[in-house]
């Protein structure tokens, strides 16, 4: 309640602001609009530097059989989603924490920890259609966005000028986007990517029931402390019982 209230307020003063700027855009696939108001051009170039930052620093897996598994599944899953045409590049960390993420500009990163819950390529689909809803659903975007109003509306709070507040949005394009793709999604995002991925393993020809079982290994795992990729998300039950609902919906097996 407390994000809701910080958008619309934000918006509120963008509006009073003079109505320069429009940042309201429809996602189909969610089916709701979004607060976008970072530029992807942007986005993907913080992201750029980001992940050529992660492959100069971290330990890139040597496993001919971890990075062949992913590299199909992410084939699949992507052509499902219909951007199979564009350039999607996997990599898989000598990481122990079963992790994955993904950055604009479609890049997947998938630590071999990861490998400790996935037990089967069904799961496996269940990380990779969750990483790619999010690039589907512009999470990185909105996420960056919902915080440049916010600091859209800290500088109306203290009386600046229009002309400032124009000039806030126009260096948070670059800043926002530096911010967008470390920030944590809201455990909304993470349910919408959720709910994005089964689609997508359905549709790539994977088990929907494979993604509970994930998150049951995922739990198993982590005891009474989640894991690090669990870490923003929704807790355990509650995600286990969100996917049981939205694949009981849409009729998956």
């Amino acid at each position: 309640m407390r994000k809701i209230l910080k958008t619309t307020l934000a918006l509120a003063v963008l509006a009073a602001a003079g109505g320069a700027l429009s940042g309201c855009e429809t996602n189909e696939a969610l089916g709701r609009s979004q607060l976008i108001l970072v530029d992807e051009s942007s986005m993907q170039q913080a992201a750029a530097a980001a992940w050529q930052e992660q492959l100069k620093s971290a330990k890139i897996s040597k496993d001919a059989s971890m990075n062949a598994r992913v590299q199909k599944v992410g084939a699949r899953i992507v052509a499902a989603a219909g951007m199979g045409g564009q350039p999607w590049e996997y990599v898989v960390f000598d990481n122990d924490q079963p992790n994955a993420f993904v950055l604009p500009g479609n890049k997947v990163g998938v630590n071999t920890g990861l490998f400790k819950v996935v037990k089967n390529d069904d799961q496996l689909a269940a990380v990779l259609g969750h990483e790619t809803g999010h690039v589907i659903a512009r999470h990185a975007a909105e996420r960056a966005s919902q915080n440049a109003a916010t600091q859209v509306g800290l500088e109306v709070a203290t009386g600046v000028t229009k002309g400032r507040v124009q000039q806030v949005v126009a260096n948070y394009g670059g800043l926002g986007a530096q911010l967008g793709i470390l920030l944590p999604y809201s455990r909304k995002q993470e349910s919408e990517a959720d709910y994005i991925g089964v689609d997508l393993m359905v549709k790539a020809g994977y088990k929907a029931s494979e993604s509970v079982t994930l998150w049951q290994n995922m739990m198993a795992l982590g005891g009474n402390k989640p894991p690090e990729f669990m870490s923003t998300h929704p807790s355990d039950t509650t995600r286990i019982k969100g996917l049981q609902a939205y694949i009981a919906s849409k009729g998956y097996k």
